[in-house]
This record gives structure tokens, sequence and C-alpha cells, in this order.
């Protein structure tokens, strides 16, 4: 998907560069290169995006869980991490 992006960023820039005037130039690079790109891209890593999320999302249900387990251990052994701590008991 990049290489046609560039190909397509190289196309643009060709025909700015004909263009008559600087600000034709500019505004035709802009409005044919940067906000469709932009659109694009964006639309097309929405996968890597969606995915990105789930995975983060997993890892942090990973960590409650854990972290869960470990407070439930603590309380099986004789009562929670804090509670211990301020006892001096190990």
């Amino acid at each position: 998907m990049h290489i046609i992006a560039i190909a397509w960023i190289y196309v643009v820039a060709l025909m700015s560069l004909t263009e008559h005037s600087v600000v034709a130039g500019i505004m035709t690079f802009l409005i044919y290169c940067v906000l469709p790109l932009t659109i694009i891209l964006y639309i097309g890593g929405s996968s890597k995006r969606k995915q990105r999320r789930k995975k983060a999302a997993q890892e942090v249900i990973g960590v409650s869980k854990e972290s869960s387990r470990e407070q439930s251990e603590g309380e099986s052994a004789g009562g929670t991490k804090a509670q211990l701590d301020e006892s001096g008991q190990q």
C-alpha cells in the first residue's frame, strides 16, 4: 500500500511542478496528494489499529486476572498483602 502512496506522491509532485504559479502548485499538491492520501492511509490502517487495541485490552485483562489471583492467594494465606505488610509478617 505504501508503494502506491509513494508513486502517487511522485505523480502529484510532477503535476504541481507544471502549474503556472507557486500558489497553484502548492494547492494542487495539497488537494490532490495530501488530503486523499491522509484519508486513504487512515482507512487502510484501521485494521491494524483495531488489532493493537484488541491486544492491549487482552493484556489489561490478563494483568487484572493475575493481580486478582494474587490477591485471592494472599487472602487465603491469612489476609491481604497490605494486612500482612502492616503486621510485619512475611
